[in-house]
């Protein structure tokens, strides 16, 4: 049998014998999580009208990823669209998805052997004899050709290699869950920002409405002046609750160009470029079904990500362990070395060699235990983390429920303070035309009905907010299964050299 074929006689056995990895096996974490939320057992029986909570349903027609389509908004759809492929920091998370991939792959590599070719050619002088009495040396000059195939490979014995391999693609999955969850943030943030924006131009249309009737009033007072039927003094008042009104309407304009260029961010363009329309509607908040509480350990990448950390930790403790036994590596090669390039490849210049090496480590001074303890701990960490995260996500959830269930109460309340406000500011007025007040009821009437209505409007803005805020903590459109797939994102990267 020659040199190679004892050495691929001795990879199989070797092969044969790398059956076990040590270090523990992975088995996901328990986690805390109750049978139901608290919020659906407080909502009620009209928690479903009031855009708390629906009922669970087959939906498996429905596209789960684009959420924001509960709102039925096609230009909140067309924006939401653009986070996934622009927004600059999703291109930075997607980028270091790709990098941990690329780290993988490079892990997954040392399974296989490693062959090297070498080539060489050398002109050298070599000593035939001693000095002469000149002090010159005798020798020759001739010439050396070398050329040799080189195979190495480190058998997995005890499972180094695939607890590296493990590790690393419980990380990958990590940093597209990840992505994931950074997405999410980004689309919850820019529907946030975009029905703030809705607000203020429904603020913007009742201040306008507010200015114009304030304006009749004031010529109604100055109609009452020139009659002699008022003082100059309800004039001034008319004029001062006008102009105070006006400005008001005029400092709209601040929040709403922030709020604009927020958005314009979020999906990647300067703000210079970007521009939203004021419309005329205001969207309502629809119904969110809930699911189980065990659904959000499948539902949030944020979660998904610290649970693929503990896996990554797990096979961390496996890698450390396989330090306490010998590596041993099968090298061969075969070439052929001749004086003559014309003779280099012939039989009779054929040489080779092959052979295991060993290596154990006899005395570390109980480094390697150390290692061993440091990843135990950096495991219990993980776990730690995670059962927070799960925590925290159940925390979330019900705080959003609790606000959407509270404001929803309070806007039924508002609505019948707005209409009260409206008909005693109708009431008050039609006294005074008829002179039986003062114009300062007037002008307290007005002002409680404003205010009445502004908070209606911050009412409703708010559970806007917090019905999109109870998305995101139930993990949006996101399934777990996702962990595996190509990131969204990453068809964004395809202008990186």
């Amino acid at each position: 049998m020659t040199g190679f074929g004892k050495a691929v006689g001795a990879a199989v056995v070797m092969a044969t014998l790398a059956g076990c990895a040590v270090g523990p096996d992975y088995q996901r974490p328990t986690a805390p999580t109750p049978a139901a939320y608290k919020e659906q057992g407080d909502a009620g029986p009209d928690a479903a009208a009031n855009g708390l909570w629906r009922a669970g349903a087959p939906q498996d027609a429905a596209d789960r990823g684009a959420w924001w389509r509960l709102y039925g908004d096609p230009l909140l759809d067309g924006l939401e669209s653009q986070v996934a492929v622009s927004n600059q920091t999703l291109k930075g998370l997607e980028a270091a998805y790709r990098q941990a991939a690329a780290v993988t792959d490079a892990a997954r590599a040392s399974f296989f052997p490693t062959l090297s070719l070498d080539a060489s050619g050398e002109r050298a002088k070599s000593v035939a004899g001693g000095q002469t009495s000149l002090g010159s040396s005798k020798g020759f000059v001739g010439n050396t050709y070398n050329t040799s195939l080189g195979a190495s490979w480190e058998p997995d014995l005890w499972g180094r290699i695939r607890r590296t391999v493990e590790s690393d693609e419980a990380a990958t999955e990590a940093s597209v869950a990840d992505l994931a969850s950074a997405q999410l943030s980004a689309q919850a943030t820019l529907a946030a920002d975009y029905f703030e924006l809705r607000s203020e131009d429904a603020l913007a249309r009742l201040l306008e409405a507010t200015v114009t009737a304030y304006a009749q009033s004031l010529q109604i007072t100055r109609n009452q002046y020139a009659a002699g039927l008022a003082a100059r003094a309800d004039v001034a008042q008319a004029e001062t609750q006008l102009a105070q009104t006006q400005a008001q309407l005029v400092s709209v304009g601040v929040l709403r160009a922030q709020l604009e260029h927020a958005i314009a961010v979020l999906i990647g363009k300067p703000p210079a470029e970007f521009s939203i329309a004021a419309i005329e509607s205001f969207p309502g908040v629809p119904p969110i079904p809930a699911g189980l509480p065990s659904a959000l350990l499948e539902r949030r990448p944020d979660i998904a990500a610290a649970e693929r950390r503990v896996a990554a930790a797990n096979a961390e403790i496996g890698v450390a362990i396989a330090a306490y036994f010998p590596s041993i590596t099968l090298a061969g090669s075969s070439g052929f070395s001749a004086s003559t390039l014309g003779s280099l490849l012939q039989a009779s210049n054929n040489v080779w060699s092959v052979g295991p090496q060993l290596a154990l480590t006899l005395f570390d001074a109980g480094a390697r235990s150390a290692q061993v303890e440091e990843a135990r701990a950096a495991y219990d960490q993980t776990v730690a983390n995670y059962r927070q995260t799960v925590l925290t996500g159940l925390q979330q959830v019900e705080d959003q429920a609790a606000a959407l269930r509270v404001l929803a109460r309070q806007a039924e309340v508002q609505d019948q303070a707005v209409a009260s406000a409206q008909e005693a500011e109708r009431l008050v007025l039609n006294q005074y035309k008829a002179g039986t007040v003062a114009y300062t009821s007037v002008v307290t009437a007005q002002a409680v009905s404003l205010s009445n209505r502004q908070s209606a409007l911050t009412i409703a803005q708010n559970r806007l907010t917090a019905s999109v805020s109870l998305i995101e903590a139930l993990g949006g459109g996101w399934e777990r299964g996702q962990l595996l797939l190509r990131p969204v994102a990453e068809a964004g990267s395809a202008e990186t050299p």
